[in-house]
């Protein structure tokens, strides 16, 4: 049966983190500048407050896109739960182990007796730091990871010394620089260091039903990735509204420069690419086999199974130099 013209469809989205999260404006531009109505979607978001059961509610059919890391769809694998990462949120990985930069930690060896802070213990930033002390010449029990929560809680715990390092998510320690005035030197894991982590999911089946609304979705978040890239303040405003805070000068200021200072962590940092929003398979055979021999995994997933990019043309195939300078236009 045909389509009724000017029909909409409707989506929903599991996120796996917050409505804060940065990675989150994404969606609110998206939603906000219209570009889902363009593509005739109705989208609906639900946030499970952790990429594993966003995934799990996505793969039980409680959702047809999952908005998370990508860490769960490996492990997942070989528990038979299978989940395709169809969209890139984000071009290099975001995990970090980050310390202010008057520590006298210079190097990875000076982790040694140190107390690590994580948003919640258990977390994937704990592998990572893990495999990246453990080149350091480093044992676990050389360190220890303690929960610290983020925000204002996690702020008082480096400053106050509690803790020497943060294993977080590299926008979050981004958006302590802009609303804590805090500067911070990094430690990244050099291979993956170029590897997409952050993506938009789907289960197969989805992705065969809904093929033609997960890829007018995908032209609709990269359209919203280059007006964050061409029009910040603009986008500001929008991620603003998303997250449900009151709509203030102080935090207009604030969010522009958060999205101002981190262009690179999002997916339209080349806005005039014909490629933006592609989970490149190179990465995630990177990141399937880091999991699996640092003991994350049993077994190697095949990144064939966890990666698609077929709705990467048709998510670029419009006029990127025209449109960027219609969003510059946007008020």
């Amino acid at each position: 049966m045909a389509r009724p013209a000017a029909a909409d469809d409707a989506l929903t989205i599991v996120s796996g983190s917050f409505p804060t999260a940065f990675v989150e404006v994404l969606g609110d531009v998206a939603e906000r500048a219209g570009f889902f109505k363009q593509q005739h979607l109705i989208v609906t978001e639900q946030f499970a407050g952790s990429a594993a059961v966003a995934v799990q509610a996505v793969g039980g059919g409680k959702g047809d896109i999952g908005a998370v890391g990508v860490e769960p769809l490996v492990q997942g694998y070989e528990r038979g739960v299978r989940m395709v990462a169809f969209l890139s949120r984000n071009p290099h990985l975001q995990q970090v182990l980050g310390v202010l930069a008057d520590s006298p930690i210079r190097t990875l060896a000076d982790f040694k007796g140190a107390t690590i802070g994580e948003l919640t213990l258990g977390q994937s930033s704990e592998y990572y730091t893990n495999a990246l002390l453990e080149g350091a010449g480093l044992r676990k029990s050389d360190y220890s990871f303690v929960a610290i929560g983020s925000g204002a809680q996690a702020i008082q715990a480096l400053l106050s010394g509690k803790v020497a390092a943060a294993a977080f998510p590299e926008p979050e320690l981004r958006l302590y620089q802009v609303t804590a005035n805090l500067k911070f030197r990094y430690f990244y894991p050099p291979i993956l260091r170029d590897v997409s982590d952050s993506a938009y999911v789907a289960s197969p089946e989805t992705i065969a039903t809904k093929g033609d609304l997960l890829r007018r979705f995908s032209r609709a978040i990269v359209e919203a990735a280059i007006l964050v890239r061409e029009n910040p303040k603009l986008a500001a405003r929008y991620f603003v509204e998303g997250t449900g805070q009151k709509v203030t000068d102080e935090a207009l200021a604030s969010a522009t420069r958060l999205l101002a200072a981190s262009q690179d962590m999002l997916p339209g940092i080349d806005p005039a690419s014909e490629r933006i929003g592609e989970m490149p398979l190179r990465g995630m055979q990177l990141l399937a086999r880091f999991m699996y021999e640092n003991g994350v995994t049993s077994q190697l997933a095949p990144a064939s199974a966890l990666v698609a990019d077929q709705f990467i043309p048709y998510a670029n195939d419009f006029d990127h130099a025209a449109f960027i300078r219609y969003v510059k236009t946007l008020h």
